[in-house]
């Protein structure tokens, strides 16, 4: 059995649900694909991919006890959204049941699902890879997968706008750090070439 069959078992046992560990499994197919298209090492996203949903499942107050007890700061979003806290928590699990000690691989899984004000490569094909694995069901999830493959800065603008329109159009609160994480790749916009979400 190889490292990556190994690992995939391993994710599966610790997360306790074929299904979200399936996704992982995509997740990480996806991110190694967007890492082989842009230079990045594919083995660490990977990792990244097959690690990023550990604490996925976890009930709310279970979030907020392991936030609390682990002294991770929580803010004013997190505590009214405490699912988002999954993607820190995990990057932690990674570290205490998996043994990773790749700090920019750690970051990438913190920042999969908010987004950051700065985002390393790995955690921009983390990011995509995630939105956009193939069973994420939106209408513009083909054209932004193939625009990913291309340029990612141009895919990270365009599914951050993607993701605040579909939340602006629920009612949906919007998180600081995705709208930071916009900011970031808008003052980007007029170097890289953008999609239409709309």
């Amino acid at each position: 059995m190889n490292r990556y069959t190994q690992l995939a078992r391993a994710v599966r046992t610790t997360i306790g649900q074929a299904h979200r560990a399936e996704h992982s499994i995509r997740v990480a197919r996806c991110a190694e694909l967007l890492a082989m298209s842009h230079g990045i090492e594919p083995e660490r996203a990977r990792t990244a991919g097959m690690l990023h949903d550990l604490a996925r499942l976890w009930p709310a107050s279970q979030l907020l006890e392991e936030a609390s007890r682990r002294e991770y700061p929580i803010d004013d979003f997190e505590r009214r959204n405490p699912i988002v806290l999954h993607a820190p928590l995990s990057a932690l699990l990674a570290r205490d049941r998996f043994g990773l000690r790749d700090s920019e691989i750690a970051e990438a899984i913190a920042a999969h699902t908010l987004g950051a004000a700065e985002m390393s490569p790995l955690a921009r094909v983390l990011f995509l890879a995630d939105a956009l694995e193939p069973q994420r069901d939106f209408r513009e999830r083909a054209e932004l997968w193939e625009l990913a493959l291309q340029d990612l800065d141009a895919a990270m603008y365009a599914t951050l706008e993607s993701t605040l329109a579909y939340a602006r159009s629920r009612g949906y609160e919007i998180a600081p750090r995705t709208k930071a994480a916009f900011d970031t790749f808008s003052r980007l916009k007029g170097k890289v070439s953008t999609v239409s979400t709309h």
